[in-house]
């Protein structure tokens, strides 16, 4: 499934898009209730171009994990509080919720645009299941890794890490998103981890989506001013992009309340196949994404995938000291692309 960068939206860009493939449907009931926060403050990372990190402090509970609190605020309004849990999550991750499902060694490609006062911009976002894993506070993730290009330049790579309950909701656990200009590496100051600086996971995808729900919190990271509210917009739709017309399409209502003035997204899921359009509602800012291309990794290409991802992973060690080094090293967990 795939997923855009939410973070960049917010800046100028887009967060990360994941797509999803043939899965079965879980019937839990969506997540909701009291929210899991770090039990001391944390502070900023920030990077400068040549890498490097400043960090002024930076503290997490005893463990390195949150811990739950009884009366947390609801970030997303009424009933948006969340229900974090990390012995709710299988050993192993296998992400196979319907509207979200995540198969090591697919790759899909969107296009669309981004028009802003300076004009319009092509985009092109490769987004690849790896199959790698990463440990954050306790739970094993699933590691993707996204590309995002710019009239053909490259603005972001970025590692982004999920898991799903035993439930069937998926949870964003973390990313860490390096920016270009001019395809050289400027930085990732935007790198959040569950668990580190009072960051939270948030749900990418409920179990069982129903309109008329409460919104619920998609992930907040307040050391780097991130907050991300969904909430369940139509049911039933239909939706046509270059890969073919999908019916039963779920829409997601996606929006910032730290940044009202940058407008909502509104993310187009198609059961069994994962997100497959994105388009905005208000803010100087309009982006259109579509899904143009899916395809199944060989063993080779998605050990060439392992082997970059994996370099992003290690270099983000250098970059982020304070917070992303602070997680154990991403790890190989599949090999086969299943081609």
């Amino acid at each position: 499934m795939f997923q855009p960068n939410r973070r960049l939206s917010a800046l100028g860009s887009a967060c990360t898009l994941l797509l999803a493939f043939a899965a079965l449907a879980s019937c839990a009931a969506p997540n909701t209730g009291q929210v899991a926060t770090t039990s001391s403050a944390g502070t900023s990372e920030t990077t400068s171009p040549a890498g490097s990190t400043t960090t002024p402090s930076e503290t997490t509970s005893p463990a390195g994990s949150p811990t739950s609190t009884a009366n947390a605020s609801e970030l997303c309004g009424p009933g948006s509080a969340i229900n974090f849990d990390r012995t709710a999550f299988p050993d192993s991750p296998k992400i196979d919720n319907k509207w979200f499902p995540l198969k090591p060694g697919t790759m899909i490609t969107t296009k669309g645009k981004v028009v802003d006062a300076e004009g319009t911009s092509e985009r092109t976002v490769t987004h690849s299941v790896t199959g790698l894993t990463k440990v954050i506070d306790g739970v094993k993730t699933l590691v993707m890794w996204d590309r995002d290009y710019a009239d053909g330049s490259l603005v972001e790579s970025e590692l982004a890490f999920f898991a799903q309950d035993n439930a069937g909701t998926v949870w964003l656990f973390g990313e860490y998103p390096e920016e270009f200009e001019n395809d050289k590496f400027i930085g990732a100051p935007n790198t959040f981890i569950h668990g580190i600086s009072e960051s939270q996971a948030g749900i990418a995808m409920q179990a069982e989506p129903r309109v008329d729900t409460p919104e619920y919190v998609q992930a907040h990271a307040p050391s780097v001013d991130f907050l991300d509210c969904g909430d369940v917009f139509k049911q039933n739709e239909r939706v046509c992009v270059p890969t073919g017309c999908y019916e039963d399409v779920l829409v997601i209502n996606e929006h910032n309340p730290l940044e009202p003035a940058v407008g909502n997204q509104r993310k187009f899921y198609s059961a069994g196949t994962g997100l497959v359009k994105v388009t905005a509602v208000g803010g100087a800012e309009q982006e259109t994404l579509d899904l143009v291309k899916i395809q199944q990794l060989s063993d080779a290409e998605l050990a060439e995938v392992n082997k970059q991802a994996l370099k992003l992973d290690q270099h983000a060690y250098e970059v982020s000291k304070k917070v992303y080094a602070k997680t154990p090293r991403a790890e190989v967990a599949t090999e086969s692309g299943g081609k």
